[in-house]
């Protein structure tokens, strides 16, 4: 699949340079930049999921104790 994008000349040259400066193409760049937006994003919904759950029910476990319970 082809994108294509419209830049201005400042931010094309801002793209080329970062390209550039990581030896990578400028379409690999944006190509990392959204794969790493959408992994961030991802993971701070599992964050906010997991921190809504613990403050539903605020139950911790020690290390030893996971150990017991894993049989370890």
């Amino acid at each position: 699949m082809a994108f294509s994008i419209r830049l201005t000349e400042q931010e094309r040259e801002l793209a080329e340079s970062y390209a550039r400066l990581h030896s990578i193409s400028v379409g690999e760049a944006f190509k990392q930049a959204l794969f790493e937006r959408i992994e961030d994003e991802f993971d701070l919904k599992v964050f906010e999921e997991a921190l809504e759950e613990y403050e539903k029910n605020p139950v911790t476990y020690s290390f030893e104790d996971m150990k017991k319970e894993l049989g370890l």
